[in-house]
C-alpha cells in the first residue's frame, strides 16, 4: 500500500508557479496539465456569457480559474466561477477567496476524474456554493447541481436562478 504525503495549506501555498494548474484536495497536492485550447475556449465562452448579465446587475464577478481556500486540506480553482458582491467584499484583496464562489464551473477534460469531479461538487457545496455545473465538452451537455442533491441536464440553454431573466443557447458555449 502506497503511503500519501497530506500537505497543509500553508505547505501547498509554498511550490513554485510551473505553468500548470495545481489544486489542494482533501490534503492531497493534484497537478493537472494546462488546458487544451477546446477546455480554454468553453472556460472563455462562458465568462463572455455570464459577464456582462453579472456586471450589469453587479451582482459579483466571473472569473477563470480563480483560487478559493475551502479549508485547511482544500484549494481549488474552478474553471470558471461567480462569486456574489458580498463575498468579494468581506474578504482581503490581496488573498485568495475564503469558501466557495456562488457558482462553480468545472469543465471535464481527460485529466479528471469521476470521482475527483463529484469530491470537488461536495467540497463546492459543504463550504457554501449554491450551484454547480459540470460541462462536458465533447457532449455538449451541462449539468447543473445543486445542494439538495439534485440535478439536471441544460441541454438546450445556460439559465441559473442566482441570475433572473438571464439565459444563453447552450451553442454559446461550443463556437468551434
Amino acid at each position: 500500500m502506497a503511503i500519501r504525503t497530506l500537505l497543509t495549506f500553508e505547505q501547498f501555498e509554498k511550490y513554485q508557479d510551473d505553468g500548470q494548474k495545481h489544486e489542494l484536495l482533501q490534503g492531497e497536492h493534484i497537478t493537472m496539465p494546462p488546458p487544451k485550447r477546446p477546455h480554454t475556449r468553453v472556460q472563455q465562452d462562458l465568462q463572455d456569457v455570464l459577464r456582462p448579465y453579472v456586471r450589469e446587475h453587479r451582482l459579483g464577478e466571473v472569473h477563470i480559474e480563480a483560487g478559493f481556500k475551502l479549508s485547511p486540506h482544500n484549494w481549488l480553482q474552478p474553471d470558471v466561477s461567480f462569486v456574489r458582491s458580498a463575498q468579494i467584499e468581506r474578504g482581503d484583496p490581496n488573498e485568495y477567496y475564503e469558501g466557495a464562489p456562488a457558482l462553480a464551473i468545472e469543465v471535464a477534460s481527460e485529466s479528471n476524474t469521476a470521482a475527483q469531479l463529484d469530491l470537488k461538487m461536495e467540497l463546492y457545496f459543504a463550504h457554501g456554493a449554491e450551484e454547480v455545473w459540470i460541462v462536458f465538452p465533447q457532449t455538449r451537455r451541462v449539468r447543473a447541481h445543486f445542494p439538495d442533491g439534485h440535478s439536471e441536464t441544460l441541454a438546450d440553454s445556460l439559465r441559473s436562478a442566482l441570475f433572473p431573466g438571464w439565459s444563453a443557447p447552450l451553442a454559446a458555449l461550443f463556437t468551434d
